[in-house]
């Protein structure tokens, strides 16, 4: 049973980065053929995929947010990263990384990805 544990500051000022942290276990971000994504949700709207890496390391952003996004991974520890920049109270949400099988990024459905977890509370605020 593959369990993701996010991690990171729950509380960003605007302007800053937020960097995340999503620690896989039972599983690898290695594992053919998934997609390795970040996922968002903000008060009152629908699920948001920022972008994914890919098992081979390939890495796709939403292109409305490609210009502030960064993924990554540490192979070593299992984990994925996400950061974003020059964050807005807009980017308020609660931040999930899950993985599925189809590569997809913007507005999206939970049924898409094989496994969840948690999430993380994420308030943009001075």
């Amino acid at each position: 049973q593959v369990q993701l544990q996010e991690s990171g500051p729950g509380l960003v000022k605007p302007s800053q980065t937020l960097s995340l942290t999503c620690t896989v276990s039972g599983g690898s971000v290695t594992a053919a053929p998934y997609y390795w994504s970040w996922i968002r949700q903000s008060p009152g709207k629908g699920l948001e995929c920022l972008g994914a890496i890919s098992w081979r390391g390939s890495i796709f952003y939403s292109p409305s947010l490609k210009s502030r996004t960064s993924i990554s991974r540490d192979t070593s520890k299992n984990q994925v990263t996400l950061q974003l920049s020059s964050v807005t109270p807009e980017d308020t949400a609660v931040y999930y990384c899950a993985p599925s099988t189809r590569l997809m990024t913007g507005a999206t459905t939970r049924n898409l990805y094989d496994y969840w977890g948690q999430g993380t509370q994420v308030t943009v605020s001075s």
